[in-house]
């Protein structure tokens, strides 16, 4: 049970290492690569299954106690956004074996690929307030170089954007953290939550969480705080772009997650008006720069800021559908987002260009249709197209503020799927149907996309598609997982067994 637990840590850390040893041989750092992040799926679904049928697990370093020891503790929700990760990692690695170039992949692209996923894994799974901070600060680390490596001027200056917002955001957390340990003595987030729950100090508990909001929704990318994701999530290779618009926004909205059901649950008075107004601001905002945008993956940066307020509304709603819709949001778009990024670079590879204003060198649906094909099942999914993934996602949404009576949230969001459409079928009509002039004969010469590129877009395509129609049983282990946030008490127990009076 431990090592399961600790293994999609542990894995991709002895990959990293495996990878940089043999940095001379590329050839070996792609295999170990691909063989790695496969491992990590079935290391994942195991451990889901394990969650499943046998509730919380907790795994105590060093065996000591809570709270005094650090905990790893997974529940429904961490192992969802594992097992998401982990086929995120396994596309992304496989996609990188031709679409990475050389230089990179001889600079140690693959080893930090590694890291990034032992990072993100880690802040899904651990129980500490702190480790979640060392979790968050390795996942940068790692992205920082990659967003640069390779040294063009755009990627530098994405890259200082990237890194100046992130790091305000590490400054605000760990000044956060400071002030939760000298407040209440401890940085285990199920102590953390019995003793928020229980004192009077209510005016540091409501700053602290608006000091753990400020910081978590720069590195979600909400609003006011996204510009920095638009201005460099379009600058590095396609692999990085599609690994980045995948995991790491929603590492912030998992921790937002995290902390406003556990620590600081929503107060209907403050909190929620607050995030309802996040949430539809981060909808319009996000959308409208999509709609203004001419570039492939500027249009896609914006909605991913766009559909980080789907993800927000159900917390904001605060009910058990509500949440539930969240969770099923998530799961959703992390393959749905990751693999527009990946068509994004097949088109450019046969096009020439990302520009949407220039017809490119061939039209994409004549020369690869299946591509093309390819491109409308997660772009139609991210529009809310039934019968796929996103229509159900946003449909439990939209049904759970019905419910309460948030018609104006409601009304902001079916709006902003009607202009996702808007932008989909834009980039359908400028990337793939558009082509040379008729009278102007097609070059020949087209470069070749490798099959280790087109594996990954199509399975990721598979998965939207089942997922759309299996939204009954998914939802259903949405709902379960829903549930396991709401209930507070049964995350404390588990991890410090049951209540025994008040704490000093």
């Amino acid at each position: 049970m431990s090592t399961l637990a600790v293994l999609p840590v542990l894995l991709p850390l002895a990959a990293a290492a495996a990878s940089t040893l043999l940095y001379r041989s590329l050839r070996a750092q792609r295999v170990i690569g691909v063989v790695a992040t496969s491992s990590l799926v079935a290391v994942s679904l195991m451990l889901f299954l394990r969650v499943w049928d046998e509730g919380i697990v907790v795994v105590r370093m060093g065996d000591w106690p809570s709270p005094i020891g650090i905990s790893f503790v997974v529940d429904l929700f961490g192992a969802i956004m594992v097992v998401l990760a982990s086929i995120t990692g396994a596309a992304t690695a496989l996609y990188s074996v031709r679409g990475i170039d050389k230089e990179r992949q001889s600079f140690l692209y693959f080893p930090l690929l590694h890291v990034l996923l032992m990072g993100v894994c880690g802040a899904f799974l651990t129980g500490d307030i702190f480790n979640l901070y060392v979790w968050f600060e390795v996942l940068l680390m790692s992205s920082f170089v990659l967003l640069a490596l390779g040294n063009e001027r755009k990627q530098l200056e994405g890259a200082i954007k990237y890194v100046t917002l992130n790091l305000m955001s590490s400054a605000l957390f760990l000044t956060a953290i400071g002030i939760l340990y000298g407040t209440f003595g401890t940085l285990d987030m199920a102590d953390l939550s019995r003793r928020l729950a229980s004192t009077e100090r209510t005016g540091v508990v409501t700053t602290l969480s608006m000091l753990f909001l400020v910081a978590f929704g720069i590195k979600a990318a909400i609003f006011p705080l996204f510009f920095w994701l638009p201005a460099s999530y379009h600058t590095p290779p396609f692999a990085v772009s599609a690994i980045f618009a995948g995991l790491l926004t929603k590492v912030g909205v998992y921790a937002i997650i995290r902390v406003f059901t556990l620590m600081f649950p929503i107060d209907p008075g403050f909190t929620r008006p607050l995030l309802l107004f996040l949430a539809a601001m981060t909808m319009l905002t996000g959308v409208l720069g999509a709609a203004a945008q001419h570039e492939f993956r500027r249009v896609l940066s914006f909605h991913i800021v766009s559909q980080i307020g789907y993800m927000l509304l159900g917390l904001a709603l605060a009910t058990p559908l509500a949440l539930a819709g969240s969770v099923f949001y998530i799961m959703h778009h992390i393959v749905v987002k990751a693999n527009l990024f990946f068509i994004a670079g097949l088109a450019d590879r046969i096009r020439g260009t990302s520009d949407l204003r220039s017809p490119g060198r061939v039209s994409v649906y004549a020369r690869a249709p299946l591509i093309a094909l390819v491109f409308f099942i997660p772009a139609m999914s991210l529009a809310g197209i039934p019968p796929l993934s996103g229509f159900f996602a946003k449909l439990v949404l939209v049904r759970a503020g019905l419910e309460i009576g948030e018609w104006a949230v409601v009304t902001v969001a079916l709006l902003v799927s009607i202009l996702t459409l808007y932008s989909m079928t834009k980039i359908w009509a400028e990337a793939f149907w558009k082509g040379p002039d008729r009278n102007e004969d097609e070059p020949e010469s087209v470069e070749r996309v490798p099959p280790t590129m087109v594996l990954p877009v199509a399975v990721l395509a598979l998965i939207t598609v089942v997922v759309g129609f299996l939204a009954g049983p998914l939802f259903g282990v949405a709902t379960r997982a829903a549930d396991q946030l709401l209930d507070r008490e049964a995350y404390a127990e588990a991890v410090l067994g049951p209540e025994r009076g008040s704490r000093p």
